[in-house]
């Protein structure tokens, strides 16, 4: 389930492998890709940069052009080298860039567009989006600002607004909320300053802990599950997500989970850990 720190890392490992080389092949199954390909072709083109925003990953090409690709729930980026054989079903293939050495195939990418950089400005959601999770310099204030004016609905909602904040999805929402002793089904009004701050922290340092090297701090193309627990146990990788039934780890009391939002998407926590009252 590719959230925030997903997408960062499939942006960090083909910035290694693409930027600064040439396209030497171009194949996609989207029509209007392959259309925008044949007028103004891909191929020739030098990958000047690769970033994440949020859930969205941007590959930047010289000639002002924009490749834009969300992976919803099952799409994902694989970086192979020349000739070597693809892991997924060529049938699962969205869109191939190969460069002299490597080619990286997007497999199972609903989501994939062509811009400009004023194109990508005025007629996509990338600009819309809230302050970035992992961005280099996140602006909590924003962020804190945008929290607040959603006073009126459930907190696990409004963590998962990308125009909020960007990066979050369903596994973190419920980790981050865990770890503040906040139930997600309390209204933001009913939230203390001390939880806000709380929820902003820790958002940052989960998805920030799972895109560094923990021995060093080094950036790294992390292939491992997520995890917001110290355990070293991975079957105690995370506090709540899936533990539906099960005891909290913290206090023995059963995991809850219920459907929420207009997505009736999964939410657990914590009883006892994240009382309903504020």
């Amino acid at each position: 389930m590719p959230e925030g720190d997903t997408i960062y890392r499939a942006a960090r490992t083909l910035g290694q492998v693409l930027e600064g080389k040439v396209v030497t092949r171009f194949e996609t199954t989207f029509a209007p890709l392959s259309s925008i390909d044949d007028s103004t072709p891909v191929k020739g083109r030098t990958v000047e940069k690769a970033e994440s925003r949020g859930k969205w990953l941007l590959i930047h090409l010289s000639g002002d052009l924009v490749l834009v690709t969300h992976m919803l729930m099952s799409g994902s980026w694989h970086i192979y080298r020349a000739g070597e054989r693809w892991q997924r079903p060529r049938r699962e293939m969205r869109v191939v860039i190969a460069v002299a050495e490597f080619e990286a195939v997007a497999f199972n990418v609903p989501v994939a567009k062509f811009y400009t950089a004023r194109t990508l400005e005025r007629n996509s959601a990338i600009p819309k989006l809230g302050p970035d999770l992992l961005g280099t310099e996140f602006a909590s204030h924003e962020a804190r600002a945008r929290l607040i004016a959603h006073r009126d609905e459930e907190i696990a909602n409004v963590l998962l607004n990308q125009r909020v904040m960007a990066g979050l999805g369903n596994v973190y929402k419920s980790e981050v909320l865990f770890a503040c002793g906040v139930h997600p089904f309390r209204l933001v009004s009913a939230l203390r300053p001390a939880e806000i701050d709380c929820i902003l922290e820790r958002a940052r340092t989960f998805l920030e802990a799972n895109v560094k090297d923990v021995m060093d701090g080094r950036m790294v193309t992390y292939t491992g599950l997520r995890r917001t627990t110290r355990a070293s146990d991975p079957g105690a990788r995370l506090w709540v997500y899936r533990r539906e039934g099960k005891e909290c780890r913290r206090c023995g009391a059963t995991i809850l989970m219920q459907r929420q939002g207009q997505g009736a998407r999964s939410t657990y926590w914590c009883p006892d850990c994240q009382p309903g009252s504020g």
